[in-house]
């Protein structure tokens, strides 16, 4: 996350949990977890609704500072999902493109 910080990524995660339990998980963390997503807000993201369990499955989206999404991934699960040292990669490569390298 220092990696990510020192390019000035900004990194915040929503979660289904009411404010309470998403407190909890959100503790742990260095960024801030919104609460209470619906199914309404999950499918405006294309996320995949899990209706048995009433969750979304991980949907992950990097934006550059224009707000335009360079990258996505929808997970099915752990495998998949984005992490610091690849969207590290990712952005410089986006940077130094920009910069026509």
């Amino acid at each position: 996350m220092d990696a990510l910080k020192e390019l000035d990524v900004s990194v915040i995660a929503a979660s289904v949990d009411d404010q309470d339990k998403a407190g909890e998980m959100a503790a742990e963390l260095s960024y801030p977890v919104a609460y209470g997503v619906t199914q309404d807000q999950a499918e405006t993201l294309g996320a995949y609704w899990e209706p048995n369990r009433g969750i979304i499955q991980p949907t992950e989206f990097l934006l550059d500072s224009n707000h335009k999404v360079i990258t996505a991934t929808y997970s099915a699960g752990p495998v998949g999902r984005m992490n610091a040292p690849d969207l590290v990669k990712v952005i410089q490569f986006n940077e130094r493109k920009k910069q026509g390298e």
